[in-house]
């Protein structure tokens, strides 16, 4: 459970960011000794069937995980559907094992920064766990997100200004000893939850890697979270190729694939994929090295490709929220632009679902 800092190399036993100022991953990546036919997974046991590759102990669970990877033959690709999980997110991914180990810390509080969905899942769990939790949000939130949160007894404390504020808000007062930092950007412990979808992905596939998989692109919570899931898998020798990893940013906030294609590839608007308006991912440099590493992409889509994207997915019968729409929004660009070959595998991620809109 040691955590160690990729930049500097220090070691803690528990700290939400270096003192470098880096984000700390797991010193250690938990491989399994047994090959994929030897292993007992069982899908019963949600994204836990997996506790080989995760460096933390089960302590609070929903029965998430294990969600469906299913065909959409209107977009020639397979939906991975993450937002079937208890809060109607991925984030729940996350939620499980960053909970799980504040139970194994003795944490007696904890607080998150959210627009809405991780908010949701840390508070929820936090409720399963019977650890109390202050979420910050921005003044703008849905309401519909807020009621998930006060629903769960936490105390909702709203920023006004942009995401960033809220993060700030929510760290001075971590530095000010009010509670523990269930971060869905910072913790490496929701990461690890996020590292799961890959090995779903995996094993629903018959341990085959698709060419390439799409997912929406904020703070870069599921991104970084499938390129170590898919690494450790390349590690323990269960797939033979890392998938082509590629981001969908929301456009005026899409700092990647600023930093990828330039200014004027991330231009524009949208407000509409709120779930991932982050102008500075504290991750950035490891965002763009999975990238580089996978031979990845990141592009911006605009509001208009959301909604259109939206309509058609509902039409299909995937009920999903907004900021989902951005995945298979960009599948199109990217087959365009030739970085999905026509022949190519690929798995669409959809984020959340609709019901929290």
């Amino acid at each position: 459970m040691t955590l160690r800092c990729p930049t500097c190399g220090d070691t803690y036993s528990d700290r939400w960011r270096c003192r470098c100022g880096s984000p700390l991953r797991f010193a250690e990546r938990p491989l399994p000794t047994a090959t994929p036919g030897e292993a007992d997974i069982d899908p019963r046991d949600g994204l836990w069937a997996f506790s080989a590759f995760i460096p933390i102990p089960r302590r609070v669970s929903l029965g998430e995980g294990y969600t469906p990877l299913v065909d959409a033959p209107a977009w020639e690709a397979t939906f991975k559907l993450d937002y079937v999980f208890p809060t109607g997110s991925f984030k729940d991914r996350g939620a499980t094992t960053t909970i799980s180990r504040a139970v194994e810390l003795g944490v007696d509080r904890v607080l998150e920064d959210s627009s809405g969905n991780a908010g949701a899942a840390i508070a929820t769990y936090a409720a399963r766990a019977g650890i109390p939790a202050t979420i910050y949000v921005p003044a703008t939130a849905k309401a519909s997100k807020l009621r998930a949160i006060r629903r769960t007894g936490a105390d909702i404390v709203r920023i006004e200004g942009d995401r960033g504020d809220v993060t700030a808000a929510c760290v001075d007062a971590v530095n000010a000893g009010d509670g523990w930092y269930a971060s869905h950007a910072w913790a490496p412990a929701f990461f690890a939850g996020t590292a799961t979808m890959a090995y779903e992905i995996a094993h629903q596939r018959n341990w085959s890697a698709p060419d390439a998989v799409v997912m929406p692109l904020g703070h870069g919570t599921m991104f970084l979270g499938a390129y170590r899931g898919f690494a450790s898998l390349l590690e323990a020798g269960w797939i033979d190729r890392m998938p082509a990893l590629l981001g969908a940013q929301a456009a005026g906030y899409a700092p990647i694939a600023k930093a990828l294609h330039g200014t004027e590839a991330a231009t524009g608007d949208n407000e509409a994929a709120d779930g991932i308006r982050i102008r500075d991912p504290v991750q950035a440099d490891a965002i763009l090295e999975a990238i580089g590493d996978s031979g990845g992409d990141a592009i911006a889509v605009s509001e208009g490709a959301v909604e259109t994207e939206l309509d058609r997915l509902h039409a299909e019968g995937f009920y999903t929220e907004p900021t989902c729409a951005v995945a298979p929004a960009a599948l199109e660009t990217f087959r365009r632009e030739g970085v999905i070959d026509p022949t190519d595998d690929v798995v669409v991620a959809l984020s959340g679902s609709g019901l929290k809109t």
